[in-house]
């Protein structure tokens, strides 16, 4: 099979696709032959080792797993012999980050893992995209607590995470505030934002209006940047580290002072969120009844897998880059 191989730390150049043998299942297993697989910037950071706190889990001087892709959508080719939840046919999707290996032509995946039915309703294209930038989402908010009736702001909604968070907020019947840059003001309201902050023109901390909690999608600004901004008991969250990796330290510090400096505000710890068949069953469910719908900037064969990332590293993509493996028309 072909499959997008790196096997040292580097640019995006130190991916070649090249053919490898097709992984084997075992009696527990589905082989999924994959249509659309997405380039997102987990996988650019195991692929860079950078920050340098992945290699601890990718390997410290080369990366143990050298077939990257975490998100797929595609067709069940074969099953283990004890497997009995899915059959040959059968259009599936998931997510595989312990595994990795969906820039390749076949992945190997248990049937008890995160993986499902997609819904009839729903194309390969949208199924791929719909794991990875939203469950980094919905942990954020959940662990934030956030619920029906609370004013939310959103910074950088217009990336997967942010664009996914905002179709999630809006699905629980929550006011969502949208930081981005003007020109994609209707595609966020269309997500639904009640509000858009343009920020090529205003400083989105300056807002006078006040929020049960800030959701700074990829850490572009900082807990003390927008702090001003929450209501007394408000909340920060991010998915990433933050500047110097400063969101670690904030959550810990933060609960402490928060009852008698800081009228209650604090920041959250952005931990790896956990992942499961339940969850990426969840997002077919949103899926299936319209409530989410993955934000696709653009797509990529597989054998133009460098441009993808080079892309994607820009920092300028719309929601999310797919990776056409197969052909998607085909079932």
């Amino acid at each position: 099979m072909k499959a997008a191989v790196s096997t040292r730390y580097g640019p995006p150049a130190v991916v070649r696709v090249v053919d490898v043998p097709a992984p084997a299942i075992g009696a527990d297993d589905v082989l999924v032959r994959v249509r659309v697989a997405t380039v997102n910037r987990t996988d650019c950071g195991f692929r860079a080792g950078q920050p340098v706190i992945v290699r601890a889990f990718s390997g410290v001087m080369r990366p143990r797993a050298h077939v990257l892709g975490s998100e797929f959508a595609g067709v069940v080719e074969a099953v283990g012999a004890a497997v009995t939840s899915f059959a040959v046919g059968d259009r599936v999707f998931g997510y595989a980050e312990d595994q990795w290996g969906a820039h390749a032509e076949y992945l190997a995946i248990p049937a008890a893992g995160p993986i499902a039915a997609i819904p009839a309703n729903v194309t390969f294209e949208q199924a791929a995209a719909s794991t990875e930038a939203s469950h980094y989402a919905l942990a954020s908010l959940r662990k934030a607590r956030v619920r029906t009736g609370h004013d939310v702001l959103v910074n950088g909604a217009t990336g997967a995470i942010g664009s996914a968070a905002v179709q999630l907020l809006a699905a629980v019947e929550v006011t969502v505030t949208a930081v981005c840059d003007g020109a994609h003001a209707d595609l966020v309201r269309g997500l639904g934002a009640y509000r858009v902050i343009d920020r090529t023109v205003e400083d989105f901390t300056q807002d006078r209006h006040s929020y049960d909690v800030v959701f700074d999608a990829v850490s572009k600004s900082t807990f003390g940047r927008c702090r001003s901004l929450l209501r007394p008991g408000g909340t920060y969250a991010s998915t990433d580290l933050g500047p110097w990796g400063q969101n670690v330290a904030l959550s810990l510090v933060t609960p402490l002072l928060s009852t008698w400096l800081l009228d209650g505000k604090t920041g959250l710890l952005p931990l790896p969120p956990t992942y499961d068949q339940a969850l990426v069953q969840y997002f077919g469910r949103l899926l299936e009844t319209g409530r989410f719908s993955p934000v696709i900037d653009r797509s990529y064969p597989l054998d133009q897998i460098v441009e993808a990332y080079e892309y994607v590293e820009t920092g300028q993509k719309i929601g999310n880059v797919l990776l056409r493996v197969g052909d998607p028309a085909a079932h």
